[in-house]
Order: structure tokens, then sequence, then C-alpha cells
């Protein structure tokens, strides 16, 4: 017997018993659609940090200095010098100041606006854009200047898209609109669009501080990410003579962290649920052991008729395996339709872009080792039935 003729006698064998075939491969398909779903939301979650932390720059280093008291300490101008002199490495530097305080326009106060002085290579780091106007320039910088550049929230909500030109106060100082941010959140109260830039040299002032201590640096080429870190740390040090006295922080290397995290969350619930893929199997071994017992005499027919026990054994385990791969094969649509549903529920009730992914090597992998699976377990009743003596078989009722 050929091996398309076992296929479809297999075919027919399961067709003949629906529901028993179904509650056979029910394992099965539990298995293969978690696996699916499981992974497919880990790739989601994967993809959403990414562009997550592609927002906040991957190629972007941080800063924060401490300082070892007045007798040793680093300006800006140390540092700007130190990106001209590393150039190979670094494209700019911007200092950063948080400034607390409050933000005033017209009669309203603003509660919740982030204020905070910038360079003037902060937006191309960041990788933002303007709606309108300019950024804060190098002559604003040195000049101190009165200008600022707010987040589209304020643009719409306090001058209804027209605040070019216009102005506001912080803390009692008028400062004017040179420049509208494009929109990059919800535009809400307290977002990302709910901001003014001003420069860092007016921050400084406003906060009473000496020497600025929060730096971002851009380097030019993400793969040399480590380097560059280790050259500003070695610049540092030599400054200061302890590593205690500053941190240089990586978001290339706080997403590849996070996401080794999520891939070895995301492999262990794969395994669990792979585990009804064991049991999907378990049951392929104990429906084909029955049908072993229903169909001896059927056995003992083909023995008599010179069929060899290689035959009998193909029969059973290609049958075995396709039970096996039929549930695998509805394990992969039940999978992606519980992926699109289940995206449509992240969506609807964490209100995030987060999807879940299904992936093709997970697909490809779980339908695998789900026809693996009924090979390995359909192989001991298939064992059972080759080795049926023929005159046993056909004295079988």
């Amino acid at each position: 017997m050929s091996f398309v003729q076992s296929f479809k006698l297999a075919i027919k064998s399961i067709m003949a018993s629906k529901v028993r075939s179904l509650l056979t491969m029910l394992g099965i398909i539990i298995g293969v659609a978690a696996v699916i779903v499981i992974v497919g939301l880990g790739n989601g979650m994967e993809t959403y940090m990414k562009d997550s932390f592609a927002s906040m720059g991957t190629n972007i280093l941080t800063v924060n200095v401490m300082g070892r008291g007045s007798s040793r300490s680093i300006d800006v101008d140390d540092l700007y010098a130190f990106v001209e002199e590393n150039e190979e490495y670094f494209e700019a530097v911007s200092p950063t100041v948080n400034v607390n305080g409050s933000v005033k326009i017209g009669n309203e106060t603003l509660s919740y606006t982030t204020i905070m002085g910038t360079g003037e290579d902060y937006i191309s780091m960041k990788q933002y854009s303007l709606d309108s106007g300019r950024y804060i320039e190098y002559i604003d910088i040195l000049r101190r200047n009165k200008v600022c550049v707010v987040g589209n929230y304020i643009d719409d909500t306090y001058f209804l898209g027209d605040s070019l030109g216009k102005s506001l106060k912080i803390n009692g100082n008028t400062y004017t609109i040179v420049g509208i941010m494009s929109e990059e959140a919800d535009s809400e109260e307290g977002s990302t669009d709910d901001f003014v830039y001003i420069p860092y040299s007016n921050a400084s002032k406003i906060s009473y501080i000496g020497n600025i201590s929060s730096y971002n640096f851009s380097v030019v080429s993400e793969d040399n990410i480590s380097v560059s870190k280790q050259l500003l740390e070695n610049k540092l040090y030599d400054v200061f003579g302890s590593d205690n006295a500053y941190s240089v922080i990586s978001m290339a290397e706080i997403l590849d962290t996070m996401s080794s995290m999520i891939n070895v969350m995301v492999t262990i619930l794969a395994s669990i649920a792979a585990i009804s893929l064991v049991v999907g199997g378990i049951g392929i071994m104990n429906i084909m052991l029955v049908s072993v017992s229903e169909r001896t005499r059927e056995i003992g027919i083909r023995k008599a008729l010179g069929a060899k026990q290689k035959h009998i054994m193909r029969q059973f385990v290609i049958e075995a395996a396709t039970t096996s791969a039929l549930g695998g094969f509805v394990g992969i649509l039940l999978g992606y339709m519980l992926s699109y549903i289940a995206t449509s529920i992240v969506v609807v009730a964490l209100d995030t872009d987060l999807k879940v992914i299904p992936s093709t090597f997970a697909v490809f992998g779980a339908f695998t080792i789900s026809v693996a699976i009924g090979i390995l377990f359909g192989y001991l009743p298939a064992k059972k039935a080759a080795k049926l003596n023929p005159i046993d078989a056909l004295h079988r009722e």
C-alpha cells in the first residue's frame, strides 16, 4: 500500500468518527493555538517597546552628574569640546534642565506643564519635528533670550492654534513663543505635548543651579553605542576620579535587556502552553490503541492477504500523524483568530497600539511539534497492531 493510499485510508477513518476525532485533536488544537497567541503577544510587546524607545532615541546616551564637590566639576563647554574631539562617535550634546515652576497664560495657570531647558540640538537628537516657527538657537542660549517652544497641546488649547509670536509667563518672566512642536501623543493635559522648552541657560538661572548635571548625547551609529559609552565614562572618570560621581545610561542597552527579559518570559509561558501538546499526544495514543482493538479483524485479514508488519505499522503511524496534523492546522486557524480578538481587546482595554503578532517561526514550530508528537505517540499502537498474529486476529470478534 502506497503512502497516498495510507493517507486516504487515514482520512476515511478520521471522518468515520468525527466527534471522537475532534475530541482526540482537542489537546493539539489548544496547545498550538496557545503557543501562537503567547508568542504573538511577546512579539507585540517587543515591537511596542521598541517603538516606544525609538521615540526616546535608542542612539541617545543620558548622563547624570552627581559630582564630588566644588574641587572637581565639569561644565557645558567641556562636554561640547569633548563631542568635537570625538566627532567620529558623537553627533551632538544637549544639556537638559528641568524647571520647577509655573506657566501662566493670561489668567490661566498650567499645573501639569513640563518646563525644560535644552540645547539647540535637542530637537534633532530626539527626532522631533516643528509644526511651525523655529527651535531654540545658539544665540538664544548665549544671550539668554526669553524665547520658548511650546507643545501642540498648549498651542491648541490656550491659543486656538495661533500661539506663534504670542507670549506666556514662566515664574513671572515673559517668554515669547517662537516655535510650535508637532503633535507627538494625544495632545492632552500632562501628556508629552504639554510642555514648554526654553534655552538651558535661562533654565539654569531660574533654577538657581551652578553646573548643569543632566546631558543627552547622540551617537553617530548604534553599532558603536558601547564604545561611545566607554569613551564618555572614561572622560567623566578622568574628571571625577570615581564612577560614583556620574551615571551614563544607554537606551539601546536598556532596550536589549528588556527584550531579553520578555523573550525569557514568553519562552517559559510558551513551554507551559506546549504541555497541552503532550496531553494531546497522549489522547492520540489512547484513541489509536482503541482503534487497534476495534480493527483487529481488519488487521488479521490484511495480514492474511500478504500485508507485512511494516505496512500495518506505517498505516497506523500515518493515521496518528494525520490526526495530529489536522489538529495542528485547526490550532493555527484558532491561534490567528484569537490573536485578532486579543489585539482588539488590548487596544480597547489598555488604549494602546499593542498588537498580538503571530510569528511564522512559532506557527511552523508548533505545527511541526504537533505532527512529531502524533508520530511519537502513534508508534506504540502501530507497533502493537503490526505484531498481531493473523490467526488470533481473524478469530477476534
